[in-house]
């Protein structure tokens, strides 16, 4: 077995209802495929060997370990692993999203790590299976960070803040998307929205400005 991988075996451990804000990916750069994760049914759990929901491909979608995904992945930081715990009981804040965004024929796996204080989120990653491994293709640790799948496409959302914004009210925020071309993200789109100085909550967004590459 090669460094950075491991066996995943017992139930699957999901996400907690924590609030995910606005928050999202911003590095664009070229995907590193380290080999994180291999996958293997529990003879205790009838639900890690069925499938879980109609994957988008037609392919049964087996549930995965997210928190055993991100502590076997070397491109998690040591920082973000140490801190990822859970917020009450075996809740952890880890939000798991799976769909089509890299063009495989398996359905990808989107991790996003929030705080248990705020919900921020705290790193998010993009996994695409290479038979029974996944490899990460796309993180991005800089806080307040969030990455959803939107029709096949990356959609990263990240809050802005001025040095004298409190956290509960950034200064804007930048949704960035993001689409795959065979070896890495690319950026396609970016739209920029700042927000109303008011900070009694009765603010509203400026008009988003798309910015062209």
């Amino acid at each position: 077995m090669s460094a950075g991988t491991v066996v995943l075996v017992g139930t699957a451990v999901f996400a907690v209802g924590c609030a995910t804000g606005g928050t999202g990916l911003r590095d664009g750069g070229p995907a590193r495929t380290d080999p994180v994760a291999k996958t293997a049914p529990s003879a205790a759990s009838p639900e890690s060997t069925s499938e879980a929901s109609a994957a988008p491909s037609g392919k049964p979608l087996k549930k995965v370990d997210p928190v055993a995904l991100l502590k076997a992945d070397p491109k998690v930081s040591a920082e973000v692993k140490r801190d990822l715990k859970p917020c009450t009981g075996k809740e952890y804040p880890v939000d798991v999203s799976y769909g089509k965004v890299t063009g495989s024929t398996v359905v990808d796996i989107v991790v996003n790590v929030l705080s248990c204080a705020d919900a921020l989120g705290r790193g998010s990653y993009v996994y695409r299976a290479d038979g029974a491994t996944y490899e990460n293709v796309f993180s991005d640790e800089q806080p307040p960070v969030y990455a959803e799948i939107d029709r096949g496409d990356l959609v990263v959302t990240k809050q802005v803040y001025a040095k004298s914004d409190p956290l509960a009210y950034p200064s804007g925020e930048d949704v960035i998307t993001y689409r795959w071309n065979g070896e890495k993200f690319t950026e396609q789109d970016r739209v920029h929205s700042e927000y109303s100085n008011v900070v009694d909550g009765g603010g509203q967004p400026a008009p988003a400005v798309p910015q062209k590459n």
